[in-house]
């Protein structure tokens, strides 16, 4: 089912190259969508500002967004790796990253889950030949647990310190634009960190702040908004439904309730990350709104927690609707019009080819290609319908 989402992608110029890495990072992600939409709703149902607050409840969000999320695309990369063996060493890999960070680390298991299974893989091919008969479970199994554990603790020493190097970069480098008066500037460097999930350090760490301590003297903040704004996830989902790839169409309804409804954003960041040039849309979307909010003085008395429509709603000042709801409407409409254009309006009957083989160029059919040594490992291409 995984390797629907991975189409095979000719050629070796650098367009081919960008849509191959775009392919593998579908691959990892779109699997598990079904996992993310799980979690956005009991998030949006169960947190403590949710539809239903439930403590017991709730106490499932964390574990699932910090633990079982990365998990799942570590072993999901694994395996379109090397197998079997791979998604299970990319699995206890990625275990390591999540240990060694305290934001969920989906970029890093997207990074050591493939990264673990080719070292296993290398380690197979060296194995393979020196192992003498009755002794390959055991090789097997040991082999995997030692570059397993080995792995791991990479990931424990070498991602934590990264991430959150990268995180504090960040910070600092939103507060100076926020110091020099280039707050649509400021979505340059929110939508990227937001899609790697670095959007609650961000918020509550930089903006939010900042935030409070300008609405104590003028009664609202614009700073609540820069991150928050469910419009640039809206349009982003909205293109998705009219002009992404068939496979992904009947997961955006759900998507686009459970983000601007429910508040819970990062049921959008998947979409971004399965096709980055879109992060050029949330980008336009993100700098348009603030746009507007700059423009006609628009600000918020708190950070809206959840950030949904209703939250906006709900910590706009008397007398400032309109400036609230037009900034999230014209960053959801130039999310939409720059994410369908990248999305190239639904050209090929909803799908967007992976790539564009050149004609001088043309390969075989992978179904009748020659087997390779890894054939065991290897998993069938199913190309896009």
């Amino acid at each position: 089912m995984a390797d629907a989402y991975t189409p095979t992608v000719h050629g070796t110029g650098v367009k081919a190259t960008i849509q191959r890495f775009g392919g593998h990072l579908a691959g990892m992600i779109m699997p598990n969508i079904g996992a993310f939409i799980a979690w956005g709703l009991i998030t949006a149902l169960f947190i403590p500002t949710g539809w239903l607050p439930n403590k017991v409840l709730g106490e499932l969000v964390g574990p699932i967004i910090g633990t079982l999320l990365p998990i799942l695309i570590g072993y999901t990369g694994g395996r379109m790796v090397h197998g079997q063996r791979g998604a299970v060493v990319g699995a206890v890999a990625t275990m390591g990253v999540v240990v060694g960070a305290d934001v969920p680390m989906f970029l890093g298991a997207m990074i050591i889950g493939p990264l673990a299974a080719f070292v296993i893989k290398q380690v197979d091919r060296f194995t393979e030949q020196r192992t003498r008969a009755g002794f390959e479970m055991l090789v097997d199994n040991f082999t995997a647990g030692i570059v397993g554990a080995a792995m791991a603790i990479l990931g424990v020493w070498g991602i934590g310190p990264i991430v959150e190097a990268i995180t504090t970069a960040a910070g600092h480098a939103v507060s100076w634009l926020i110091g020099h008066g280039l707050l649509p500037l400021a979505s340059v460097l929110i939508e990227p960190a937001k899609v790697l999930f670095l959007n609650n350090a961000i918020n509550h760490g930089v903006l939010g702040p900042l935030g409070v301590a300008e609405a104590v003297k003028s009664g609202k903040s614009i700073l609540f908004m820069l991150e928050s704004n469910p419009g640039p996830g809206l349009g982003l989902l909205l293109a998705y439904f009219f002009f992404g790839p068939r496979l992904l169409r009947p997961s955006t309804p759900a998507a686009i309730i459970i983000h601007f409804l429910g508040g819970i954003h990062e049921i959008y960041f998947p979409y971004v990350l399965m096709k980055p040039r879109l992060i050029l849309a949330v980008i336009a979307g993100g700098a348009s709104g603030i746009l507007i909010f700059m423009i006609t003085g628009a600000g918020l008395v708190a950070t809206p927690a959840p950030g949904s429509i209703f939250a906006y709603m709900a910590v706009t000042p008397r007398g400032g609707y309109f400036g609230v709801l037009a900034g999230v409407l014209v960053a959801a409409a130039v999310s939409f019009a720059v994410a369908s254009a990248l999305l190239g309006f639904g050209r090929a009957n909803g799908d967007e080819p992976a790539t564009a083989p050149d004609a001088s160029t043309e390969q075989p059919d992978a179904a009748t290609a020659p087997g390779t040594e890894d054939d065991k490992h290897a998993q069938p291409v199913i190309r896009e319908v």
